[in-house]
């Protein structure tokens, strides 16, 4: 059988390079996106990333044109695309009457919602056409609830949600699934500007583990989602978060 082909956005950094080392062990030829920042559109070619090869694309997922560059690159040069997950996100938060909060808004949705649906998009055909085609999306737990000051963020990951239940109800019959993980607290470069001793704090008051998720924690689930055998698994939201939801 042909490799099959795995297109992960935000494949750079944090949880979205833990799923790109699960899913290259696991056998798949990893196409990793670059985080929504980039607003160009180039192809890097293989990189060595902790012992392993992945290709890399990049493009700007807010940007309707940019990804549609940025897939036909990957498409090109490596084939149809099977797997999807969309793990590229910004965070963004701040009070209503703040000066910058529209800014904050209109960025965090075009990259967060938007930019999820136009890689979707683009992808869709392929999808389709696989025959056993995985779409899974990166929320968070504030996709589930909310916290102070951080509506931006919070409603682009109700977004998500919604999103994707949409996708699945849309797209179950035609062979491809779409599910969502809604992470916790995760040790990444969103939350490493927090002072380590706040971040033990709130672990202990909140996470009934008591700690923040290692990237690969996370990643684990999103890949169990690709699988061929999770044919049955549709359209569902996952907290991914060490009990804090519950």
């Amino acid at each position: 059988m042909a490799q099959k082909v795995a297109y992960v956005t935000g494949g750079m950094g944090g949880i979205g390079t833990a799923i790109c080392q699960r899913l290259h062990k696991d056998g798949y030829k990893v196409i990793a996106g670059c985080g929504p920042s980039r607003d160009h559109v180039k192809w890097i070619g293989e990189q060595k990333e902790q012992g392993y090869t992945f290709h890399v694309s990049v493009g700007n997922v807010a940007d309707w044109d940019s990804t549609t560059e940025a897939f036909a690159k990957a498409k090109a040069e490596h084939g149809p695309i099977d797997i999807l997950v969309n793990a590229a996100g910004i965070a963004a938060g701040g009070r209503l009457e703040d000066d910058g909060f529209l800014d904050a808004w209109e960025r965090t949705m075009a990259v967060n919602l938007t930019g999820m649906m136009h890689v979707v998009r683009a992808c869709i055909g392929d999808l389709l056409a696989s025959g056993h085609g995985r779409i899974v999306n990166v929320a968070s737990t504030e996709g589930l609830g909310a916290s102070r000051v951080g509506s931006p963020y919070t409603a682009s990951k109700h977004g998500v949600v919604g999103l994707t239940r949409s996708l699945a109800v849309e797209y179950g019959r035609r062979g491809v699934t779409t599910n969502c993980v809604c992470p916790g607290a995760t040790l990444t470069g969103m939350t490493e500007i927090i002072p380590e001793e706040m971040r033990d704090t709130f672990a202990r008051r909140n996470v009934p583990i008591g700690r923040y998720a290692r990237p690969e924690e996370i990643a684990y689930m999103i890949v169990a989602l690709t699988a061929r055998e999770a044919t049955y698994v549709n359209g569902a939201v996952i907290p991914v978060d060490g009990g804090l939801t519950a």
